[in-house]
Formats: C-alpha cells, structure tokens, sequence
C-alpha cells in the first residue's frame, strides 16, 4: 500500500493533475487549497508527506512548514516554487523542509524524489526500531533499582506498553511516576511519536480548557487566531496527565468523552476533531477517596484506571538506593561536566538509611547538592545536605554502633526493619510479608538469617 500524501496547492489545475500522478502511482492523496485547508486535513488524519506551493493565500507555504515542524515533526514536508522564488525555497529548508522542486513540475521527477523520500523516512524507522530492540533487552529507561518492587513495576511496564490502554500511576510525590510514563511509552509502538507531559494542577483552572482542548479564532475575546490544544498536538503519541486529581469536574467530562469516543470539541469549535493518542495519567492522591466525596468521576477513575501501577516510596525500596545513587552521579556528571566516582561508604550508609519523605526527587536533590560542595574523586558523608547527615545517622544507629562497612550496616537496618515490619503485623508473618514486597518463605529465610525473634 502507498503512502498518505497531502497536496497543498491553489492552483486547481496544478493541484489535481499533482494529485492523479501520485495516486495513480498507488499513494494515498488528499488535497488542499491553502495552507488553512492543510492544517485542518492534518488534524483530521496522519500523513507521511507533504507536497505544498509556496506561495498562497491565507496561510502561505513557509507558515504551514513551521507549524507542520512544530505540530507534525514525523511528516515530510516538500516545498514548490517557481523560478522567481527560488531564494525562499532556499530558505524553507533552513526552516525545516525536506526539500523543494520547481514548477512547472516534471512529473517522473516528481515520483523519483517522493519515492526516495519516503524510502530514507522508512530506512530511519527501522533503524530507531532495531535499536529499541537492542536496548529493550538490556534496560528499562530510567527505572533504576534491584529491589522486588521495581522489578515488578517493569514488569508491569512491559506488559502495558504494547498495548493502546489507559494507565494511572499511583505513588508519593518524587517517586518517579513520570519516570514510568515515559519507559511506557517508550518501549510502546508510540515510541517515535511525541511523549507530552502536563501538570493538570500547574495550569490556572480558567485556562485549563482552552490548553487542553484549544479554541477556534473568535471563541472568545482574547482569540485572534485558532490554537491547537495538546490534545492535538500529541496525536499519535503519548499524553501524559499528572496530578489528574486536580482536573475540575466539569473538564472530567471532556476528558472522559476524549478518551471513549477519540474525539474533541475545541472552544468554539462545531465540529468535534478526531484523535488518536495514549493518555497515561498520575497522581499522588486517593482517587477512590475523592470519588465517594463527590470530587472525581467514577465513570472517569474506571476509565483511567484500567491499569495501575503503584510505586512504593524510596523508603520502602531501600535495595535500590545504591544503585539510584551510581545513576544519579553519573548523570550529574555529565550536566556539571565533573568527575566523580560516586560515594564512599559512610555516605552510602546514611543514604541507605534516610527516611526520604520527599523519594527520589528528595534524594536527587541530595547527590547534586554534595556533588556542587564536594571534591572529587568521592563523595563524602560531609558533603551531604545537613538534614540528610543528621537524620541518617539518627536513623542509621538506632541506639548501637553499626561501624564503618556496608555490608553490616545494612544487614542491621534490615533486621531492624524486618522486626519493626513484624511487630506492626502483631506477627502474622504472611501479612509482614505481603507489607516487605516478598514471599512468606523469603520471610522465614530472613528471620531465621538476621537471628530475629519473630514473637
């Protein structure tokens, strides 16, 4: 099957006899007369390239380049011009085109530079597809950690992104719910497309509408011109709502009609707007909590809620703190441009056992403050925020010295963990288990290898 292309041109003559060769070469075509016309075909439907005049009326060539570059990044765009306009065609690729042609146009050079056009568009994806393989089998994006919990959490990942469903993350503030939008969609066949994230609670409740949804020219006072909605702009991709437990509840029904009937009504708008994306929504709150006190649809939570991933606080995941360190450094070196090996094992140690109310986030904060204060090659317990060195060692001694090893400073958190999990369930170890993230027998092994008194 050929390829969807749109001919944009004014010329009814040009515009057609463009169209049939193309068709006739077993393409998809659809026209439009000016760029106006172009930008509402595009927002009906995906198209690999565009073929569009450079001069026309309303909006002209190079206006719908720039926006078809911000809107469109994956569609083709080719500029025609005649001779006398040759500079701005020059131009239009400085702006982002592909390439241009001359009218009057020679037909058979025409279908040679669209079919090679369209033939580096198709090498490229399958070059971006095989690398994903490559790396889909050695990570997960940024979901760093050992722990049971975040194993299971990519496992979950992997299972759902595949899939065209409707995910909501659930989790503390800082613990990493975009962190897992992100290697959904990545590892998703969306992965090329756009990945849009929003904070439904960063936007003022009065322009929420219009930023989701957009408007048409003259929906209200202020609207000299149409605006494209994030709706619109993340057709094809990925929509990330955070914090959706700050959505009003009138625009729950617009987001709820959204996601049933993949479509939209812009401000203004008569006509409702087709579209096809992903939304992934979080939040850090109790959604069911706020369904029975009447400030979140029910209809809208199922909706959201078809898949869920719950991500456990840093404090509960502490096996993973090592290695979120060795990422965080490195990272960090490459922003600060420094040098640093990572940290030594006093500092570990009190970052292995710090309460970490803020999760990730908090802990982020953390390395970069002591990566900015410290001295490399290592990272040292001094260098750590003043906050993080005194309730670790608080935290970290629980009234006995636990010395300078890692090994065995971890083994006493641990046990004292373990114990304190156990005394919260009055010792019903299946329950203590199920709380520790592993299985009964796990349980019975740690007890008997920490020497705890499971009574």
């Amino acid at each position: 099957m050929g390829s969807a292309i749109l001919v944009v041109d004014d010329e009814p003559a040009s515009r057609m006899a463009l169209a049939e060769v193309l068709g006739d070469a077993g393409h998809v075509v659809s026209t439009a007369v000016d760029g106006r016309e172009a930008l509402s075909a595009l927002g009906q439907s995906d198209f690999e390239l565009v073929l569009t005049d450079l001069r026309m009326p309303n909006v002209d060539g190079l206006s719908l380049l720039r926006q078809i570059r911000e809107s469109y990044p994956q569609t083709l765009v080719v500029m025609m011009t005649a001779h006398a306009s040759i500079e701005s065609a020059v131009s239009a690729l400085h702006e982002g085109a592909h390439d241009f042609m001359l009218k009057p146009l020679v037909y058979d050079e025409v279908l040679t530079k669209v079919e090679r056009l369209l033939q580096h568009r198709r090498e490229a994806w399958e070059r971006q597809d095989l690398r994903r393989k490559v790396e889909d089998r050695y990570h997960f994006d940024s979901l760093v950690g050992r722990s049971v919990a975040t194993r299971e959490i990519a496992r979950r990942v992997e299972q759902v992104a595949r899939t065209s469903s409707t995910v909501l993350i659930t989790g503390e503030s800082g613990v990493g719910k975009e962190v897992v939008a992100r290697a959904i969609h990545r590892h998703s066949p969306r992965a090329d497309a756009i990945f849009l994230p929003v904070n439904c609670g960063a936007i003022p409740e009065n322009l929420l509408e219009s930023q989701l949804f957009g408007y048409v020219r003259g929906a209200f006072t202020d609207a000299k011109q149409s605006s494209e909605g994030l709706f619109s702009r993340a057709r094809g991709g990925t929509l990330f709502l955070d914090e959706i437990s700050d959505l009003p509840l009138g625009l729950q029904v617009k987001v709820l009609r959204a996601i049933e009937e993949k479509e939209f009504l812009p401000l203004g708008a008569a006509k409702p707007q087709k579209v096809d994306l992903r939304i992934i929504t979080a939040t850090n709150r109790d959604l069911e909590k706020q369904c029975a006190e009447g400030t979140f649809r029910e209809d809208l939570y199922y909706r959201l809620n078809v898949f869920g991933i719950q991500i456990p606080p840093l404090r509960e995941r502490r096996e993973d703190i090592p290695l979120l360190v060795d990422f965080l450094v490195g990272r960090h070196n490459t922003e600060m441009n420094r040098h640093f090996q990572g940290v030594d094992n006093a500092a570990l140690k009190l970052l292995s056992v710090h309460p970490w109310k803020g999760n990730v986030r908090e802990l982020e904060n953390a390395i970069e403050h002591a990566m900015i204060v410290g001295t490399e090659p290592w990272l040292t317990s001094e260098d750590l925020p003043s906050g993080v060195e005194g309730s670790g060692r608080a935290a970290g001694n629980h009234g006995e010295d636990v010395g300078d090893e890692l090994k065995g400073a971890m083994r006493t958190y641990e046990s004292h963990h373990v114990s304190s999990i156990l005394h919260a369930c009055e010792g019903d170890k299946k329950q203590a288990a199920e709380r520790l993230g592993i299985g009964l027998s796990s349980l019975y092994r740690k007890i008997e290898e920490l020497g705890i008194d499971a009574d």
